[in-house]
C-alpha cells in the first residue's frame, strides 16, 4: 500500500479573508491548499526567526547587566544625556 505524503484538514475562516484568499490564489494561479502551506511556512519561519532573535537579545541584555525595563529605561536616559 502507498504511504500517503500528505494530510487533510479542515479550517474555518471568515468570509471576508476567504473571499481574499481566493482572489489571491486565482490571481496567482494557484491552489488553496499551495496557498494554504505556503501562508503556514511563512508564519512557522517568521515565528521561528522572532524567537531566536528574541533569544539573542535577552542574553545580549543579560550580559550588560540588564534585568528590568527600569534597567533599560536608564539606559536610554544615559544615552540621551
Amino acid at each position: 500500500m502507498a504511504q500517503r505524503i500528505s494530510v487533510q484538514m479542515t479550517v474555518s475562516l471568515p468570509p471576508e479573508l476567504y473571499d481574499l484568499a481566493m482572489k489571491v490564489a486565482r490571481k496567482e494561479f494557484r491552489s488553496k491548499s499551495d496557498l494554504v502551506r505556503e501562508a503556514l511556512r511563512n508564519y512557522i519561519t517568521k515565528r521561528e526567526r522572532f524567537a531566536s532573535l528574541r533569544e539573542r537579545v535577552a542574553e545580549g541584555l543579560k550580559k550588560r547587566g540588564v534585568r528590568t525595563m527600569k534597567d533599560i529605561e536608564d539606559m536610554v536616559d544615559e544615552v540621551r544625556e
